[in-house]
């Protein structure tokens, strides 16, 4: 076993050679040179592995820059495979970076290991669903139909649908009026031409239609989306009145200042109302006086429950009872309850009804009188027309005279 001579520092240093990457280059023809000029590398389309890119795309793309600018000498793989990783960016060049050294020697090679990796089954199958169910917008004219279709299509090479199913797809997604002018394009029907002349008919009609036809004024959607704001708004009215019906909220009631009961405000207490009146005099009932200060003597102390004559010890002090009068279970005449309210409601829109009817009546009658009166002057100035033409009128004039008499003569002659 040979004895190692390098020290550590030696055996943990990077290597400098040059790392082989994943590409193997084919070799030139004998004589053959090759440069990459920078022309060909500023065309090159540039593809950064985000989210949404086309990969097939990319690829056509690529494909028409190399093709243009191949030089003489050298064959298109060798072009391809050598400017490839300049059109790669950002995280697409790191996946190329990863892949294991050595690992693509052709340019089919290169190709499938790109479209698996960033055109995996599964969008493969996405843009094939929207293929066969593809529908025509409301707001959306056939040119940009057809556009759309095109477009998809071309997204998703690999679909395998042949050109039958693909017209059939895009009829099925037309809306009506669309439908029934291919139709009539047709003849009568799609089923009566062939699929290369179906498809060229239809390309002809979107062309037509990028020209001449306007957008439709009409949006479907924004009419749904008017008419669920209307429901949702009616639905919230009639929420709130049911609430309002079914859990009526009583009026807030304030309390009087001076007795603490509801019912009234302070200014209309009727406490303050009876000292008024006793003080001009009109009380119906006088209290009792117990005057001290009189001068003479006050028949009023006759009955003070201290003053009573035969009355030896003096009564305790009677505590002193403020009467109030008991204003509970009193509502304003002005605070009407709910129940009130919808009966008011009912009796006023009964009323008004009767109204309109009444009304309807009487105009009634007065388009009827109207109706006779142009009637009976239709037949005037037709009388009027015959007199003054000599013909006969349109209507039958009545004989004034409606009964004849024999009149007898002084001769006795009839």
């Amino acid at each position: 076993m040979a004895q190692e001579t390098r020290t550590l520092r030696e055996l943990t240093a990077p290597n400098l050679n040059q790392q082989p990457l994943c590409i193997t280059f084919p070799t030139l023809d004998e004589g053959a040179t090759f440069e990459l000029k920078s022309v060909l590398i500023h065309l090159l389309p540039s593809f950064h592995g985000l989210r949404g890119e086309d990969a097939n795309k990319h690829l056509a793309e690529f494909h028409i820059v190399c093709t243009s600018m191949k030089p003489n000498n050298v064959t298109e793989e060798q072009i391809k495979l050598r400017a490839f990783p300049f059109s790669l960016k950002d995280t697409a060049k790191d996946w190329l970076f990863y892949l294991p050294s050595g690992s693509i020697e052709t340019w089919p090679t290169m190709k499938k290991c790109f479209l698996e990796r960033y055109y995996p089954a599964s969008i493969s199958s996405s843009l094939k669903k929207q293929i066969s169910n593809i529908d025509q917008k409301d707001d959306e004219t056939l040119y940009e139909y057809w556009e759309r279709f095109k477009k998809l299509c071309a997204s998703c090479p690999y679909h395998g649908y042949t050109a039958q199913d693909l017209i059939l797809y895009f009829y099925d997604g037309l809306v009506d009026d669309d439908r029934t002018m291919v139709n009539g394009a047709c003849g009568g029907g799609i089923v009566n031409k062939t699929p290369s002349q179906a498809t060229n008919l239809i390309s002809e009609l979107a062309e037509n239609s990028r020209h001449y036809n306007g957008r439709s004024s009409i949006r479907k959607v924004a009419a749904a989306e008017s008419s669920s704001s209307l429901e949702s708004q009616m639905a919230g009215l009639t929420s709130l009145v049911k609430d309002f019906l079914l859990n009526p909220r009583t009026q807030e009631v304030k309390v009087c200042g001076i007795c603490t009961q509801q019912g009234h405000p302070t200014d209309s207490c009727p406490n303050l109302q009876e000292e008024q009146v006793n003080a001009l005099g009109f009380q119906s009932h006088q209290q009792k006086r117990y005057d001290p200060h009189s001068n003479t003597y006050n028949p009023g102390w006759r009955d003070h429950p201290n003053l009573r004559y035969g009355n030896p010890q003096p009564q305790q002090n009677q505590p002193f009872q403020q009467s109030f009068p008991n204003h509970q279970g009193q509502t304003s005449s002005s605070n009407m309850s709910t129940e009130d309210m919808i009966r008011a409601l009912a009796t006023n829109m009964s009323t008004m009804q009767q109204s309109v009817a009444q009304f309807q009546e009487t105009t009634k009658s007065s388009i009827q009188n109207l109706q006779n009166q142009m009637s009976q002057i239709s037949i005037v100035v037709s009388r009027l027309e015959a007199k003054d033409s000599g013909k006969l009128p349109s209507q039958t004039e009545q004989n004034p005279r409606q009964h004849v008499n024999a009149i007898m003569l002084k001769d006795e002659t009839t």
